[in-house]
């Protein structure tokens, strides 16, 4: 006994986005945890997930790609462009103590925040506030940086009159030469940025589901609400809005290459981000699963080993 056996007439009915194969996500989430980084026909040759031993070498080791995309960028005379997430957080401390320590300034970046909280209409919270990620940015990655970090005017955060530019000046960086390197963690809905899956259902196929590029207010699903209260809010839903401005396959599936962090591990053998890691590497491509789409671009994810399993129950 189990959902698949107990799912007609319960609640779950019409809460879970219903394009989900759920059979297939637990046929994913059968696998030995051994085989998580066994190749996939569906991933890119360059696509690279690297197991993490804990928290700190998660952060150290993630931090560590992303400084040295900075400074490959910086010795290659190529402009680079970061769309950049807000959770994973920990590897932020760590690319900004690589980079001082290399003397490697990141003035020749730009960064693009992929999402940002809002309401229906699309206005955010101001910027400084406690829950922003405007704020979070300044205060992990580009303050700390001092005087190399992002240049100021090369800052731009997912506000309702901002976001709709990013697909314009991210082609204009691109054809200019700059490399587009997209920073992503994955949403226990298994979105990107805050692009949810039951977006899935508006359009014909994948073709013009990939040619989005944002969402203002975008209506996001209770369980990412439910992820971000107790990831963010302390458990305290009634502080997470329902709404978000967000990025959409458009950007994230142009990246030059991708770096990708897991690290939803909750401590006591509790964990929230194993389903979602599994279905990202083996549900392949499905507009239903965003982040099943990000093996097909070359980059690496990093991921807590304990997250692969075995996803079998405990007690706690």
């Amino acid at each position: 006994m189990n959902l698949l056996t107990t799912f007609k007439g319960s609640m779950m009915e019409g809460f879970l986005p219903s394009g989900w194969d759920l059979s297939k996500i637990d046929a994913c989430c059968s696998n030995p945890p051994g085989s998580v980084t066994e190749r996939q026909p569906f991933w890119n040759d360059g696509f690279e997930p690297v197991p993490c031993a804990s928290v700190e070498d998660f952060d150290v080791m993630m931090g560590h790609e992303i400084a040295q995309a900075i400074r490959r960028s910086r010795q290659e005379g190529r402009e680079l462009a970061m769309i950049l997430p807000v959770g994973p957080m920990g590897m932020y401390r760590w690319a900004v103590y690589f980079l001082k320590e290399w003397g490697v300034s990141a003035d020749h970046c730009h960064g693009f925040n992929m999402d940002e909280w809002s309401d229906a209409q699309g206005n955010t919270l101001p910027g400084n506030d406690p829950g922003a990620f405007t704020n979070a940015m300044e205060s992990a990655f580009y303050g700390p940086l001092g005087s190399a970090s992002v240049p100021k005017q090369r800052r731009w955060f997912a506000t309702s009159d901002r976001l709709p530019e990013y697909g314009d000046r991210i082609a204009e960086l691109k054809k200019g030469g700059a490399e587009l390197v997209v920073i992503f963690g994955i949403g226990r809905v298994c979105h990107i940025a805050f692009w949810e899956p039951h977006f899935a259902a508006e359009f014909d196929g994948v073709d013009s589901w990939k040619a989005q590029t944002h969402r203002i207010g975008a209506r996001l699903h209770p369980l990412t609400i439910e992820q971000n209260a107790i990831t963010s809010f302390k458990s305290r839903t009634t502080l997470v809005p329902a709404f978000a401005n967000t990025i959409g396959p458009g950007l994230f599936l142009q990246a030059d290459r991708i770096i990708g962090g897991a690290d939803g591990v909750l401590g006591r053998g509790m964990q929230w981000q194993g389903t979602s890691l599994w279905m990202t590497l083996r549900y392949g491509p499905d507009p239903w699963v965003p982040s099943s789409f990000m093996p097909t671009l070359p980059g690496r994810l990093f991921f807590l080993k304990e997250l692969a399993g075995p996803l079998e129950p405990e007690m706690n």
